[in-house]
Order: structure tokens, then sequence, then C-alpha cells
């Protein structure tokens, strides 16, 4: 059983200068290094390297030199699949430090962290090392005399670029399929939270993947990430992140070497509730969980509130209460429920946009500003805006922190239509005891996961993908091999 007295000491522990992790070994950057700064209390933690675009050329290179030579890709599925699970166990052993160590870095509450970070990485890595040898080729219904196979191919070089509020999380959705299905991987993680994925690479060298299969290049994704995006000598780029950054990477594939790029940019997502929710308490409680842990910087978080206009005084009410009685603060604090947001940068933005929502009519009922400043964090009120009409800019923007926009609706279509009023597609929710009305919303919401008398929790065996402008291709569940992967055809004359 964890306790303060542990984490405590993990927390007071000095973190070296960081380096990047090319061809399985630490190497320090040439340019000046980047200062990483905890959110929890804005003290200087370390310092990461800033890569040169030649740093991440030589990753790229260090990594199609490790697929080529077949040290990873021509392995026995066999063989792979015992390097995944070593590796897992190694992630398990190492979860608090690393739980820890990323949340100095991003400021996730350490309840959230545990689970959502290195317990899920954990279990990623262990799901899709049980794929490997699992995923057979077909034999098609060709005609006598003829053979037709259809065989499933790694893609070669992967680069992957991940966000800050999970990268443990979201950097092993794309790590574990990648090399799962025979790749070799560059990965570039956020300015502000690289911490966890440094160390993740040296666990995974440790637990016996070769040199060069998994590289980790960190510092300014205008440099960094832009050289993988430009590269010549990388096949599949999957990126978790902005829709602007991920438009500017569709530009820099076409530009070079048109690679498949898979993309997951967020949503607006919306949270239905019907006058006949079977415990409204519970949906207000459940409700109020999924756009305020983390600091609501969470993708799937439902950030538009959805109201059956006959409730939705006594919910919001309900939700109020709730929303006040969540305790924000330290993240490594094992009584905090929620913990800081990610920068000074984010919160900036996150309380534009709130003053934004407010100056387009609609009514701050709690929160809005910032809190415990006396620390050097930074932290953030949840915050309840309600009146909010579909011209509202937190209607249609994301803003990745903890604020909640209320909107009431008269009828199922109704609601509907203000469900798909967005261009993003990501996730909702439907809270209803009407079982067919819930199959109607499943069927008639645009996003790409609807969750009925939930909010969150989805796992390894089913898809995340986006709709609309919420991204492309999808994480979690087998259909994410499908993008590490080709299909070869042979035809052959018997």
């Amino acid at each position: 059983m964890t306790t303060q007295a542990d984490i405590d000491a993990l927390r007071r522990e000095t973190i070296a200068p960081q380096a990047l992790f090319i061809d399985g070994a630490q190497l320090t950057g040439t340019a000046e290094p980047m200062a990483v700064t905890s959110p929890i209390d804005g003290s200087a933690l370390t310092t990461i390297a800033n890569a040169t675009s030649a740093e991440a050329d030589l990753a790229v290179a260090s990594a199609r030199a490790a697929f080529t030579d077949g040290r990873w890709s021509r392995l026995a599925p066999a063989a792979r699949k015992k390097t995944l699970f070593a590796i897992a166990d190694a992630i398990e052993a190492d979860a608090l430090a690393l739980s820890v160590l990323g949340i100095r870095d991003n400021g996730t509450e350490f309840g959230m962290a545990y689970k959502a970070e290195a317990g899920s990485a954990a279990a990623t890595f262990r799901y899709y090392a049980e794929s490997v040898d699992k995923i057979p080729g077909e034999i098609a219904p060709t005609a006598p005399g003829t053979l037709g196979l259809v065989h499933h191919e790694p893609v070669g070089v992967v680069g992957a670029i991940i966000p800050w509020n999970f990268p443990l999380m979201i950097g092993a959705w794309k790590i574990a399929p990648a090399l799962a299905a025979g790749n070799s991987i560059v990965v570039k993680p956020a300015e502000t939270a690289s911490l966890s994925l440094l160390r993740l690479a040296e666990i995974a060298a440790g637990a016996g993947l070769p040199a060069g299969v998994l590289n980790v290049i960190t510092g300014d994704g205008r440099v960094a990430g832009d050289a993988l995006a430009r590269s010549m000598d990388v096949d599949v780029l999957a990126f978790t992140g902005s829709g602007m950054t991920g438009r500017k990477l569709l530009e820099a594939s076409a530009q070079s070497n048109l690679k498949r790029v898979y993309l997951e940019l967020g949503g607006k997502s919306p949270n239905v509730v019907f006058a006949d929710a079977p415990d409204l308490d519970k949906a207000a409680a459940v409700s109020a969980a999924g756009i305020f842990r983390n600091a609501g910087q969470v993708c799937v978080a439902g950030s538009r509130l959805l109201v059956e206009r006959s409730i939705h005084d006594d919910f919001v009410a309900a939700l109020k209460t709730h929303a006040e009685a969540f305790k924000v603060g330290d993240p490594l604090d094992l009584t905090t429920q929620i913990g800081a947001v990610n920068s000074e940068t984010q919160l900036a933005g996150n309380l534009r946009l709130t003053e934004a929502a407010i100056s387009d009519g609609a009514d701050c009922i709690t929160g809005g500003k910032r809190i415990l400043e006396q620390t050097g964090g930074s932290y953030m009120a949840p915050t309840i805006l309600t009146g909010v009409t579909p011209t509202n800019t937190v209607f249609r923007n994301e803003v990745f922190g903890p604020v909640l926009a209320v909107t009431p609706f008269d009828s199922e279509d109704h609601a509907v239509a203000l469900a798909n009023d967005s261009d993003l597609g990501l996730a909702a929710g439907v809270w209803t005891a009407n079982l067919s009305r819930a199959h109607r919303m499943i069927g008639a919401i645009n996003a790409g996961v609807v969750h009925v008398n939930t909010y969150g929790g989805p796992d390894n065996t089913v898809p995340l993908t986006g709709h609309k402008q919420s991204g492309n291709g999808s994480d979690k569940s087998l259909h994410a091999l499908d993008k590490y992967t080709n299909l070869k055809t042979a035809w052959i004359q018997l």
C-alpha cells in the first residue's frame, strides 16, 4: 500500500539533467537545454535536451537501421511478445516512482496518475504483447491453380508525438502497438511532460528491447517535431494534440514523403442528461468528475453538459455541490482530488476563455478564477458556466481545463442537434433509463465514443477513434495495429 511518506520521499529526489535517448543510449544535446518547471509549486525540476533537427534525424536513422537489420522487425512473434511482457512487468515494478516523476512534471493528481499513467501503460504493453502472435495473415478464396496470400507487415519507422496530459498512457497507446507490429519508433514528448517517457525508454532497454528500436527526443516541437513530420525516412506519424498542430503535420507530410499521419485532436464532448436518468445525483457526481478530474485536461472530458430543461436548475445545483466539494491542491498529497494545471501558459488560456465566455453572455456560478497562487503552482477552481448558447465561445472551443459549459434542451431532437453542433467528435455521454432512447442517441451522436449512464472508463478492448475534426485512425484495441502495418498481397500461380 502506497503511503504519503513513500510519495514524499520520491518527491524530494533530485532529477539529473536529462539527455536524448538515441540508439539505446543517452546522448547529450548540442543546443541550450530547456528548463523543466513543476506546475505544483513553480520550482525548477531539471532540464531536458532541446533536440536539433540534426539530432532528430539521427534518431530516425537509428530507428531505420534497427528496422532494416531486423534486430526487432524480423524476430519471431513469440520473442517480441516476451520482451513486451518484460517491459510491462518493469513498468509495474517501477510504477510508484514513474507516477511521482510524471506528476512532478505535469501536475496530475496522484489518485488518477497512478492508475491512468503507469498502471494503464503496463496494461497496454501486456495487451499488445498478447496480440503479437494472434494476428494471422489471410488466404484468399481464389480459383483453383492460384494462391492468394495477404501478409501483414510492419510499416518501418514510426514517429509519435505525445501530449502532456497523460504522457505514459497515451505514449503506450502508440508505442506498444507499433512495437508489437515489428516497427522501430521515435517518440517526441511534450516540452512540459517529457520525464516519464525518457524513463520508459530506459526501462524498455533494461527489459531487453534492442538498441535503436525505441528512441526519445525532447525539446521544442517546432524543431524536433517538425523534423519528424518532414523526415523522408519516417513512414507513419501518430499524433495527439491540437487541431492547429495536426494541420501543420499534414502539410509537412504532403511536402515530404506523404507519410501516413494519424491524428487525435481532442474534443468538445457533449454529455446529455435526460430527465429520466436512472440516478440523477450519480449522473451529477460522475459528470463533475468527467470534466474536473486532472483539472479538465482530458481529451474526452465531458465539457459541454446538455440538460433537459425540466431538471436543469436542480441538476445544476447538484453539480455545483459536487464541484465545490472537490479538494484542489498539491497533486502529490493523497487527499487531493484535482491537481495542477499543466503550465502557466495553459492556466492563462483557461482563464482567458472563461472570461470570453462570460463576455459572450454565460453566467459563472462557481469557480472561474485562479486559486492557491501563494503556492507558486498553477491551480484553477472547478468552473461551471450556465446559460451557454451555441454561439458562445466556450460552447465551440476546447478549453482543456476545468471549465464546464451548461446548455438546456427541450427534446431528444434538440439534444442531438446541440450535441452535433461542433466541428469535433471525439466522445459523448448519454444519461437515460430508456433503452430505446439510449440506442437512438448512440446512433445519432457523431462521436467516436458514446458513454451511456457513465462517463469515462473504456479500456484497451475498444478503440478510441475521432470523428469529424477530432482526427482519424484509432488508438487502443486491435484496430490500433492497422496504423502500424502494411498489407501485402502475394499472388501465386501454382
